[in-house]
């Protein structure tokens, strides 16, 4: 796949695509659904397709303050939707002058001029343009006059214990800041993955209770789950190993700052400085002081034995 930062890194002579268009954070199901659709099409018309994504979040742009927690990171978000098999994907770097642009010119200049796209495909509700001007019925208008089609994929349902919830990356956000692990699954098609670089904690883990840490140092905006232990996953490259996650700022040694650390089972190593993934599977417990260290220790040992029984049965 084929990966460019801004219009400018469109190579010359471009050809026509089935071009898609979405911030896509999380690459969630519905997200996935709406792909799929521009890849057959794109199959079907003998063009490559094109991912547009935006960075940073229009909303950061728009309302300063106002960034949402991000699902992916514009790395992870690329390799997912290479795996569906999208030919291009393309940042557009979001400004204050690109939030100016009307949805007429935005047709014009980047999708018609730029892309030369052939059809069109965005989730039903879609909006673009200045204060959110454009949107699909547009789109279908303008689309004769430039020579594509414009194709609207509705929401999609969820399912399992939320059949009636929409899926969106609204609602993934709040099944993590919740740390309902099982129904971001759901929703996403896979586990919940928070990437960063492994650093150097306090160091308490292995020398105090004999369960050393890789504490994660998150990418910006990452969309962090509830305080609280989970069973999970240390991603290393392609290698993925069981592992306890904690999050929070362990009370029983009164900490105040908050954490994301795992220990990381069947691994021995050195993971500092390392890019590292960690993926959430299932809420263990919340947050708990204990009167003794022996007696956090204990609780561990139960938090370690459960983290593996889980994840054994998810391989």
């Amino acid at each position: 796949m084929e990966r460019w930062r801004g219009l400018d890194e469109i190579p010359p002579g471009w050809g026509r695509c089935v071009l898609t268009i979405g911030v896509f954070d999380g690459v969630h199901r519905g997200h996935q659904a709406l792909i799929r659709e521009a890849i057959e099409l794109a199959r079907e018309r003998d063009v490559p397709t094109v991912l547009m994504t935006f960075d940073p979040h229009p909303a950061e742009v728009v309302r300063p303050g106002s960034h949402p927690a991000m699902l992916t990171t514009l790395r992870r978000r690329a390799d997912l939707v290479a795996e569906l098999g999208v030919d291009a994907f393309l940042v557009l770097p979001f400004t204050p002058a690109v939030s100016q642009i009307s949805a007429e010119e935005f047709v014009h200049d980047v999708i018609v001029d730029r892309l030369h796209a052939d059809a069109v495909v965005v989730g039903e509700n879609f909006r673009f343009g200045h204060r959110g001007s454009g949107s699909v019925e547009l789109l279908r208008q303008l689309g004769p006059r430039f020579g594509f089609s414009a194709h609207g994929v509705g929401i999609v349902p969820g399912s399992g214990t939320a059949p009636d919830v929409a899926i969106s990356s609204t609602y993934v956000r709040s099944c993590v800041a919740a740390g309902d692990m099982r129904a971001a699954t759901a929703a996403l098609g896979r586990p919940h993955r928070v990437e960063g670089f492994v650093v150097h904690g306090e160091g308490r883990g292995g020398s105090e209770l004999g369960y050393p840490t890789a504490n994660l140092d998150a990418e910006p905006y990452a969309a962090i789950p509830a305080d609280g232990i989970y069973a999970g996953w240390f991603v290393l490259g392609t290698r993925r190993s069981p592992a306890a996650i904690s999050i929070g700022t362990n009370p029983t040694f009164s900490g105040k700052v908050r954490t994301v650390e795992a220990f990381v089972m069947d691994e021995g190593g050195n993971f500092y400085g390392r890019r590292v993934g960690f993926e959430f599977v299932e809420r263990l417990r919340g947050n708990e002081r204990y009167d003794s260290v022996e007696a956090l220790i204990a609780q561990i040992d139960k938090d370690v034995a459960r983290s593996r029984a889980i994840l054994a049965a998810e391989s």
